[in-house]
């Protein structure tokens, strides 16, 4: 059945959540609903409900997807098409996918969008975006959008843009888990054309049970997020029923593919064997674009949220870095929101259809002018844009900023800007068996709580700190710190077989105002499981843009615990010592001002 619909006035509406069971947090896209008014020549299309049955993952699945066309779209005057799909625990007719297809149908593509699989009234299994099943999925959608292949009803496309025979024009668009599908259909199918993933991860690893100093080991589990998902995709049947036994898996694991439930078990165990581990890393990975970004070939536009707890800016930097070193032509923005954070005015949101008076909704409708519709005039913009809270407009930059200023861990807690400054010294710190450090909930507003202020207790944390600036301080990007800890607690246990007996410890920068008020830059930490305490290591903080104001100081900590996380297995006290030939190191990437 074909609906007319006509250009929307949107309501307003947030992001982040839902609660299954006792308080499980969803964050697909953040996007407005939007609802309904009067019709326009403009922005008049029709939407024709479908549905599709695919072949994936070694399963029937039945796709359920909504096909937008706009007035006068036809065989003899045909349109590229933009493709979309939810976030997790979303379908197609959540407020932050139907927006995607009215804003573009509106503008005149065809819109074709979906509820992935698992979700909504989609069959199968969640394979959290797995190229293999979720990407070939999606790769029958672009064969029907090349009319070669029909619905179920037998509906075909005949009106979309053809690079040639069987190759449609096509880009996908769509946020988080409606991200990674992206580049996941991209690395099975070189027929997409262009891709605009938003606020998504590129290694699942190190999203949720992150290690900040070593890829290789094991990380720090991010309990309250992996645990909120995993509620909510094995309530799946309850919340949405389904007679379609393709979504059921087995009563140990009912919604999930059986190596996503081993992979949650076992990180909630607590307990992280050698064997047990590798697997659970190899499996993260290969769902991740972290094992598979050399395959994808499609001009890329990420954006991701400066104020992202769940998939920080790093996630978007690796997968950036890697497609730029492949020559794909990739540009990177970071915008003001994320999974955790508020948005800002003026930023994207589709469903208010602002496209053309933000910043990212015009460098999203220049890619696909560009690519889709193969206006070569069309600006792609800059290859490295953030937002600058505060301050007028996005920064601009032909890359991201490299580390510029190197400042000294002194034995004095002081942060210096030469050896010789350093004091000769040590501190101590010792973890109780409860956490004694607080840098967020991603629960706390899903049940209407305010979010206590990141807190750390004495004795349970160590802090470096600057003098007060002279002038205001720019970070863009994620700073480096490398330390040098002493530990005899963990020394003696760390080479048990078990990965939880390594230290555990979470490195994080503030900001110290001159009345001592201290400030957790979005909340964002470093969660870092040590590889050898009886070796330096490097961390790699989350990155930031943030600056720093006259008279404020920087503060380095080193914290012992979090309440968001898993932490460490029995009581490990440490010391750190300084001198002037021997001590840690903090680097910042600056784009303005100077730290002494």
């Amino acid at each position: 059945m074909e609906v007319p619909v006509s250009r929307a006035v949107p309501r307003s509406r947030k992001v982040l959540a839902l609660v299954a069971g006792a308080a499980a947090l969803a964050a697909p896209l953040a996007l407005a609903a939007p609802a309904s008014g009067a019709e326009t020549a403009a922005g008049a299309y029709t939407v024709t409900p479908l549905r599709f049955t695919v072949e994936a993952g070694g399963r029937s699945c039945a796709v359920d997807a909504d096909l937008y066309r706009p007035a006068g779209v036809d065989a003899e005057h045909p349109a590229p098409a933009v493709l979309a799909t939810n976030g997790f625990g979303g379908s197609k007719n959540d407020g932050s996918t139907d927006a995607i297809g009215k804003a573009f149908a509106e503008r005149g593509y065809v819109g074709l969008v979906y509820s992935g699989l698992g979700f909504g009234k989609s069959g199968c299994l969640i394979s959290l975006d797995a190229p293999e099943t979720d990407g070939r999925a999606a790769a029958r959608l672009v064969d029907f959008l090349a009319g070669a292949l029909a619905a179920d009803d037998g509906t075909r496309a005949d009106f979309v843009t053809r690079d040639g025979a069987g190759d449609p024009r096509v880009g996908m668009i769509g946020g988080s888990y409606g991200g990674a599908v992206q580049l996941a259909t991209a690395s099975v199918d070189p027929r997409v054309d262009a891709l605009v993933p938003l606020i998504t991860w590129n290694d699942l690893a190190y999203s949720l049970a992150p290690n900040a100093a070593d890829r290789d080991t094991p990380g720090v589990f991010k309990w309250q997020w992996a645990n909120g998902f995993y509620l909510m995709g094995e309530g799946q049947p309850l919340l949405v029923p389904s007679l379609d036994p393709s979504r059921i898996n087995s009563l140990g694991c009912l919604h999930f593919v059986t190596d996503a439930c081993d992979t949650v078990r076992l990180l909630n165990s607590g307990r992280y064997p050698k064997a047990a581990t590798e697997k659970m890393l190899a499996y993260a990975r290969s769902v991740s674009p972290v094992s598979y970004v050399d395959r994808i070939t499609a001009p890329t536009l990420l954006v991701q949220g400066q104020a992202d707890t769940l998939f920080n800016l790093n996630e978007a930097r690796a997968t950036y870095d890697r497609l730029r070193e492949r020559g794909v032509d990739t540009r990177m923005i970071w915008q003001s929101w994320g999974h955790s954070g508020g948005q800002k005015p003026g930023e994207l949101d589709l469903g208010q259809g602002n496209l053309e008076s933000s910043y990212v909704g015009q460098r999203i409708l220049g890619w696909f002018d560009r690519y889709l519709r193969k206006n070569t005039a069309a600006d792609t913009g800059p290859a490295f844009a953030w937002y600058r809270e505060g301050q007028s407009g996005y920064g601009t930059a032909d890359g991201v900023p490299a580390l510029s200023r190197r400042l000294y861990l002194s034995g004095d807690g002081k942060l210096v800007d030469n050896r010789a400054k350093v004091a000769e010294g040590s501190r101590r710190y010792s973890n109780w068996l409860v956490p004694t450090s607080h840098s967020e909930s991603s629960l706390a507003g899903t049940i209407g709580l305010p979010d206590p202020r990141p807190y750390d207790t004495p004795g349970t944390y160590l802090g470096w700190t600057t003098a007060p600036l002279t002038a205001p301080v720019d970070l863009v990007g994620a700073p480096k710190a490398t330390l040098k800890v002493d530990s005899p607690a963990a020394e003696r246990v760390q080479d048990s077989g078990d990965a939880a007996d390594k230290l555990v410890l979470f490195a994080k920068l503030y900001d110290v105002a001159p009345d001592g008020t201290k400030t957790l830059v979005n909340r964002l930490v470093a969660p870092v499981r040590v590889p050898d305490v009886t070796r330096p290591f490097t961390v790699e903080l989350p990155a930031v843009v943030h600056r720093y104001e006259t008279g404020h100081r920087l503060e380095l900590v080193i914290a012992a615990s979090d309440t968001a996380y898993s932490g460490n297995r029995g009581v490990k006290p440490v010391t750190v010592a300084s001198a002037p030939g021997d001590t840690g190191t903090l680097e910042l990437p600056l784009v303005q001002g100077t730290v002494d």
